[in-house]
């Protein structure tokens, strides 16, 4: 034992532990702060479908699985893709990007799971980086003409049970 009260190997240790960290200390470099995007991540549901909508600042894209919403089939729907549009006008969109994934549930629920998405990232949007009273501006129009455009319906399909071809109707009975 040395002076100090420390086994000599472990001080030999110590040392060469230090010279390390010193080696190591002079290399440290510091990353610059990652400038803060203004996004809003929301989902809309419906059924089995999920929409996932991602809303940035940007120059009014809408893109639904990397396609523009005049290209998502069925088009008997487009109209009712459109509604939040139509609803609130173009200058609302103007000033951010939309970008929709969307999957599960059919063609009809994935179209009403978009809708519901778009709705609710703007409104989303407005409240964390605009201001109150536009988005609740925007709100009451949009709750005024569908309330499905930003509340989820809670529906879901009953599952089947035995003795029966569905979830209610039983099997004929002849005695």
């Amino acid at each position: 034992m040395s002076a100090t009260g420390e086994i000599p190997e472990k001080k030999e240790k110590k040392e060469k532990k230090d010279k390390k960290d010193k080696k190591s200390g002079d290399k440290k470099t510091t990353k610059a702060p990652k400038e803060q995007q203004q996004a809003v991540q929301v989902y809309g549901r419906k059924k089995t479908a999920t929409a996932v909508a991602h809303c940035k600042r940007g120059n009014g894209l809408i893109k639904v699985n990397g396609r523009a919403l005049d290209q998502i089939e069925p088009k008997t729907l487009q109209f009712k893709l459109m509604e939040p549009i139509l609803l609130l006008g173009k200058e609302r969109f103007s000033s951010v990007t939309i970008r929709v994934r969307v999957k599960g549930g059919g063609h009809v629920s994935q179209v009403y799971a978009i809708r519901q998405a778009i709705s609710k990232s703007l409104v989303a949007y407005y409240q964390k980086f605009v201001d109150e009273a536009s988005k609740k501006e925007i709100k009451n129009i949009l709750i005024n003409y569908d309330r499905s455009l930003l509340v989820a319906d809670p529906r879901r399909t009953e599952p089947k049970k035995f003795g029966g071809p569905g979830a209610r109707a039983r099997y004929q009975k002849s005695y």
